[in-house]
């Protein structure tokens, strides 16, 4: 049975038109004599969606009972049974209600697909799952419904609805969308401009990559070579010089006067790994490349402008940037260079610039010569065979095997020649060579036993015999050479790589650091010395191993970083050629060291400032938040005592009234104050236990007016584990805060509700509202939002309910209160003895 095939209708934000577009191309479907149901759809009051639902077939959606309330949800088995040819099915990212057969709506079409069945979904682009981060920064909402981007990758077809940030905010004001009573939060938080304008360019940007899957799965399958210019891709070569930065950067402006420009850097390296670039310099460039948002590659050719241009026409670029050579101008006589003969063979295709650079005509430089350090035994054993094995196998060939022929007798001694080379290095086999030369001629060239050569071939023979020698022990000792050289720098770019990742990315201390340079070169100790100034004693900043040294003088080997500071090694003596990388350790150990110093002044900075901010707070609270209550019981009680005023008894009533009103006022606040004190020094000191919300919550409304809370616990809920006291401030706080922002006549809700593992009771308020970014702000200390009145507290509420529910184990967030308002969520964990149970349906009570 064949795979159904899926087409999606993919969308910025919701209400672009989706479901619309999904709805018009099932009619025109239908019209051309298409089997087509709508499997699910969700019209959400849209009156001109809805009319699009007309004259097309609707399965029946299933009812699901969850937590005392009836869901609907597509009805797979009935889709199944009815296999039209086309199912129309609504909102790809969809969390099936507990109890269906999938946990996601996408699982549901992958059965229908699987059946043989096309389907026409929607989604937008907050629900791709590997786009959730980059949304969550954009909106601050963290979108808990996903789609798996691979789900989306595969469909057959993907159209963009697209619509221009004003155009769907016009809609939306217009109602067309949202209900009236929620259109203004919509518009103010969620629909802004600046929301919107990011969430189109991530759909455009996500569909321009999926069109170029498209296109070079198309370009693959029929073969095309050519490139097609339908979006410019800028490759820079690099050859690991200075010159690339100019390079990296000239190709990012270019990239820059088109829309959707692209850069990707490639540097060609060879087969048998050797390169005179430097790896540091590679790694920068490599790190530049990435930050103007291009792509680094590396590629293995050993032809460098062919490799380029295969790669080049392989990602379908449309220019090549190069540098114009660094050659001097005696060296052109070994070829034209790369430049010129990438711009020769690119063809009418691809655009070469060179571009000029400082470095021009300064040469290329050559790579430092390094001796191979081949060790005690195999020069010993090279020069055995070089020397001692001519001489025996000259015994063997005139004693046992004598009549072999002159050039078997040389290609013998030329092996041993070549022998020499692989074990003991050049000495050794020219050694060699002279040695197997002098035995050829006395011992097998006639006339034999002298040194003179009768027959002239012969003397072209012995000839050829040392000159073969002589290349083929310098070919196999450079090669030597060639895999040492390559083996230590592929070992120093590992080691400047963990400095170029880990170090600057600051995951590593500098204990960690000084452990990696010992082993990496192998030291008993290593120590990080400073001093204050040039006659100042040493002292050791940071120290590994056993016995540090205590002053450069004393180590094996140091390493100045700066004129105050070394990097002092104890152990054995380094060769020249490792104090390269050692210095990069010693600056990279410096820069950790700066910034260990630096983060814990900024800790301490950090610290005082905190204290000096709550201590003016503090100040300002006693001179006036305390203050104000006092003055109210100081008039009173003064009132009261007055001789020369006779008070009547709702005149008392009064007085005495406003005494307790200030009492409670000022045992608030300075209960608060203690509170927050408590938790900034740490001695909150919670008792856990099973609690009941439904026995906790009407407790903590008790110090609100009347009529001002409806409280909807139901009595299902299972049990928390916290501490009932602090809970019961927590709660406290949220509602007494929720009260004095809410408007007159509307009552703040109190909803608790059972999620796995955890409760999560709700505090909803219809005042003002807090953006985004105030969000976190409001949960500090001395924070008072918007025009709050001068005497509406010292701002410690939110900041002591969220101390007492962190100490409890639970967490307190703010969130948009949909219509309008500010939600406080209070998440607690559910205690272990009581596994939750779904809610019965809720009893609402009015305090």
């Amino acid at each position: 049975m064949a795979r159904g095939k899926l087409r999606i209708y993919l969308g910025a934000a919701p209400g672009v038109g989706k479901t619309y577009s999904m709805l018009s191309e099932a009619h025109r479907r239908v019209e051309r004599g298409t089997d087509c149901v709508v499997a699910f759809v969700e019209h959400h009051n849209r009156p001109r969606t809805e009319v699009m639902l007309h004259g097309l077939e609707q399965i029946p959606r299933k009812e699901l009972e969850y937590r005392g309330t009836t869901f609907t949800e597509m009805d797979i088995d009935a889709v199944l049974a009815r296999r039209p040819q086309v199912a129309l099915v609504d909102e790809l990212p969809h969390t099936n209600i507990p109890g269906s057969r999938n946990a996601k709506r996408w699982q549901d079409v992958e059965e229908l697909l699987a059946a043989g069945i096309d389907v026409v979904s929607t989604v937008n682009i907050q629900h791709l799952e590997s786009l959730g981060d980059v949304v969550e920064s954009i909106t601050g909402i963290r979108q808990q419904e996903t789609v798996p981007d691979e789900v989306v990758r595969r469909a057959d077809q993907i159209e963009l609805v697209d619509m221009s940030p004003q155009a769907l905010r016009r809609r939306m004001a217009h109602g067309n969308i949202y209900k009236p009573d929620k259109v203004d939060a919509a518009l103010s938080n969620y629909f802004r401009p600046g929301n919107l304008t990011a969430l189109r360019e991530l759909a455009l940007l996500w569909v321009a990559d999926r069109v170029d899957e498209y296109l070079n799965e198309y370009r693959s399958e029929h073969q095309v070579s050519e490139i097609w210019g339908s979006r410019e891709r800028i490759v820079v070569g690099l050859t690991g010089g200075p010159e690339g930065r100019t390079l990296i950067r000239r190709a990012a402006r270019l990239a820059e006067k088109g829309a959707g420009g692209e850069v990707l850097s490639v540097y060609i390296s060879r087969s048998d790994g050797l390169t005179s670039a430097s790896p540091k310099e590679l790694a920068v460039q490599r790190t530049l490349v990435e930050d103007l948002g291009g792509t680094f590659h590396h590629v293995v050719g050993d032809d460098v402008p062919a490799s380029l241009l295969d790669f080049a026409r392989g990602v379908n670029a449309t220019q090549i940037v190069l540098g114009v050579s660094r050659r001097k101008a005696w060296q052109y006589i070994y070829g034209p260079g790369v430049g010129a003969t990438v711009a020769r063979e690119s063809g009418p295709d691809l655009d070469v610039h060179l571009i000029t650079h400082a470095e021009v005509g300064k040469g290329r430089g050559l790579p430092a010569p390094r001796v191979a350090r081949l060790g005690r035994v195999r020069i010993i054993w090279g020069w055995l065979v070089g020397v001692l094995g001519p001489a025996l196998l000259t015994f063997l060939l005139t004693s046992v095997s004598p009549e072999v022929g002159l050039a078997n007798d040389m290609l013998l001694f030329l092996s041993l020649t070549v022998a020499a080379a692989l074990l003991g290095g050049l000495v050794p086999s020219l050694a060699s060579a002279v040695v197997g030369s002098l035995l050829l001629n006395w011992f097998f060239t006639p006339p034999v036993h002298t040194l003179t050569i009768a027959d002239p071939k012969n003397i072209v023979a012995i000839a050829i015999f040392v000159g073969v020698a002589l290349s083929v022990a310098s070919v196999v000792d450079l090669a030597a050479r060639r895999t040492q050289q390559a083996a230590r720098l592929r070992a120093e770019s590992e080691i400047l790589s963990f400095l170029a990742g880990n170090v600057l990315r600051g995951e590593t201390s500098l204990e960690a650091l000084l452990e990696r340079v010992r082993e990496t070169f192998g030291m008993e100790s290593v120590a990080l010395l400073e001093r204050a100034s040039d006659v100042a004693p040493w002292t050791c900043a940071g120290s590994v191993g056993p016995r540090p040294s205590p002053c450069p003088e004393e180590a094996d080997v140091d390493m100045p970083v700066g004129d105050h500071m070394a990097l002092a090694l104890t152990g054995r003596v380094l060769p020249a050629e490792d104090r390269r990388v050692l210095a990069a350790f010693a600056a990279q150990a410096a820069v950790v060291l700066d910034r260990q110093r630096l983060r814990e002044e900024a800790g301490q900075a950090r610290t005082l400032a905190e204290g000096n901010r709550i201590r003016t707070a503090l100040l300002a609270a006693v001179s006036h938040d305390l203050r104000t209550p006092l003055a109210g019981i100081k008039a009173s009680v003064t009132s009261l005592r007055s001789d020369d005023v006779e008070w009547s008894e709702q005149d008392r009533a009064d007085l005495l009234e406003a005494i307790e009103e200030g009492a409670d006022r000022l045992d608030h606040v300075v209960g608060n104050l203690l509170d927050m004190s408590r938790l900034q020094t740490g001695t909150v000191t919670p008792i856990i236990r099973e609690v009941d919300l439904d026995e906790v919550v009407p407790i903590a409304l008790g110090g609100v007016p009347d009529a001002s809370v409806e409280m909807d616990i139901p009595e299902t809920l299972p049990m928390v584990s916290v501490d009932k006291g602090l809970l019961e401030r927590v709660v406290a706080n949220l509602v007494e805060n929720a009260v004095k922002y809410s408007p007159q006549g509307e009552p703040v809700l109190v909803s608790a509700s059972a999620l796995g593992s955890r409760v999560e009771l709700r505090v909803v308020d219809r005042g003002p509202g807090v953006p985004d970014e105030a969000k976190e702000r409001i949960f500090e200390p001395f924070q008072r939002y918007g025009d709050a009145p001068r005497g509406a507290g010292v701002g410690l509420g939110l900041a002591v309910a969220r101390g007492f529910a962190e100490a409890v184990g639970g967490t307190l967030d703010a969130e948009d209160t949909p219509g309008g308002g500010l939600t406080m969520v209070l998440t607690l964990p559910v205690a272990e003895q009581r596994a939750p149970q779904p809610s019965a349906p809720a009893t609402t009570a009015t305090t």
